[in-house]
C-alpha cells in the first residue's frame, strides 16, 4: 500500500513539475520565496488590531509564534523520522524533474514546513478575521496554496509533502484558534 502511494506521489510529482517552463520559472520562485508572503502577515495583524483591538491583537500575535513554532519543528520532527529524501536528491527521481532554484534544501521532504507553516499562519488569521472581512481569508488562503504548489514546481518537495503539510497546518491552526477564543472569552471580554 504505502509503495503504491509512493508511486503516485511520484508520478504526479514528475507530471506537475514538468508542466513547468522557465518563462514560468520566476513567478513560482517569487512564490516559494516566505519574504513575498511578510507584507500579507502585517496585514492579516493589522486587521486582527483594527477588528480585535492591541489586547487581543498581542495575544494573538504570541499564539501566532506558538503556532509556528509547532508546525516547524513537527515538520523537522517528521522530516528526520520518516527520513524521505526530497526529489532533488532522490537518485529514483532527480532526473525526471525540473530543480528550479539553484540549491536543493535540506535533505528530507516530509512533510513541507513551507506549507504547513504558512497554511497555518493564514489559516488561523482567516479564522480571526472570520465575520470581519470577506474576501482577505479567502486570498490568503489561495496564497498558501499557490506557494504549496510552487514547491512542487520549484523540484523540492512531492505533493503529498505539501498536501499533508497543509493539512498539519490547519489542524493547528483550528486547534491554537479555539483556545485563543477561550481566553479572549475568559480574560479579555471582560475588560
Amino acid at each position: 500500500m504505502l509503495e503504491r502511494i509512493i508511486e503516485i506521489d511520484t508520478k504526479l510529482l514528475v507530471f506537475l513539475n514538468n508542466l513547468g517552463t522557465p518563462t514560468w520559472d520566476g513567478f513560482w520562485m517569487f512564490m516559494t520565496a516566505p519574504v513575498y508572503s511578510l507584507p500579507l502577515y502585517l496585514l492579516a495583524a493589522y486587521f486582527v488590531y483594527k477588528f480585535h483591538g492591541l489586547k487581543k491583537m498581542l495575544l494573538s500575535l504570541l499564539f501566532l509564534v506558538i503556532l509556528i513554532l509547532l508546525s516547524d519543528e513537527t515538520s523537522n520532527l517528521f522530516k528526520h523520522g520518516f527520513g524521505r529524501l526530497r526529489p532533488c536528491h532522490n537518485e529514483d527521481v532527480m532526473d525526471l524533474i525540473r530543480l528550479v532554484k539553484p540549491s536543493c534544501g535540506g535533505r528530507y521532504s516530509f512533510f513541507s514546513a513551507h506549507a504547513s507553516n504558512l497554511m497555518a499562519i493564514f489559516v488561523y488569521f482567516s479564522l480571526l478575521l472570520k465575520g470581519h472581512m470577506k474576501y482577505l481569508p479567502t486570498f490568503l488562503i489561495i496564497w498558501a496554496l499557490f506557494v504549496g504548489y510552487s514547491r512542487v514546481y520549484i523540484g523540492v518537495h512531492f505533493p503529498f509533502d505539501v498536501l499533508f503539510g497543509f493539512f498539519i497546518g490547519i489542524v493547528y491552526a483550528v486547534a491554537l484558534n479555539r483556545v485563543l477564543l477561550f481566553l479572549y472569552r475568559k480574560y479579555l471580554d471582560k475588560v
